[in-house]
């Protein structure tokens, strides 16, 4: 059962690939509109790469960057995510090994639940792979502007977002029609922004607030 969702917003005109995250900041907005103080991340290392962390809470998201990106390109989004009460992680390498070993850790270290992936471009392929190797590997998929085939995950819920004028738009309502299980939507912003770059546009904020309800009711 596909689910689709359409965020009621202006066309943006803001381009695609350009990092907007940043690694360092005093203080970020709040799922609420409001500015909460920020925290900053925890560096540890797992398997051959470094991974930054956020928050506590018993339900956890690792989140995969895409390639033009890198771990603390997730900074605005863990920030918000760690203020809801959840552990946000973001490996810098993100082959499926790692998502595994960040996954596990933080099941295993951090006391956490239950595991959403979040996989923007290039990380969403990685999300793909690591997610039909490993069904147990999370309890849900979050894909930003990402590809792939999708008929070998297994039922746990999914949201495939992508921009209208990107050109992936009609390949997000694809895989979300084609990927199994019955909680399957897809969303389609408005612009052309790629992946995490959609979240330094004007749709970001409703963006964000997707995401966060979807993690909030599965925490």
């Amino acid at each position: 059962m596909l689910s689709a969702l359409v965020l009621a917003a202006v066309i943006s005109a803001a381009g695609c690939g350009s990092p907007t995250g940043s690694s360092t900041q005093s203080t970020t907005q709040g799922s609420a509109g409001g500015a909460t103080a920020a925290a900053t991340p925890e560096r540890t290392e797992l398997g051959d790469t470094e991974v930054l962390v956020w928050g506590e809470g018993d339900y956890g998201v690792v989140m995969a960057h895409g390639a033009a990106y890198d771990a603390a390109s997730w900074e605005d989004q863990a920030q918000e995510i760690a203020g809801s009460g959840i552990v946000a992680l973001a490996p810098e390498k993100t082959s499926p090994e790692n998502l595994l070993a960040s996954a596990k850790y933080l099941r295993e270290e951090r006391g956490v639940q239950n595991v959403a992936f979040v996989g923007a471009s290039a990380g969403g392929s990685a999300v793909l792979r690591t997610a039909e190797e490993n069904p147990d590997a999370a309890d849900q998929l979050i894909l930003l502007s990402a590809t792939g085939d999708v008929t070998g995950l297994g039922d746990e819920p999914k949201l495939f977002v992508a921009s209208e004028g990107e050109g992936i738009a009609e390949e997000a309502r694809r895989m979300a029609e084609e990927a199994p299980g019955e909680q399957n939507e897809v969303l389609i912003v408005p612009g052309d922004a790629h992946a995490q770059a959609i979240f330094g546009t004007k749709e970001g904020y409703d963006l964000m607030q997707s995401l966060l309800k979807r993690l909030e009711e599965r925490g």
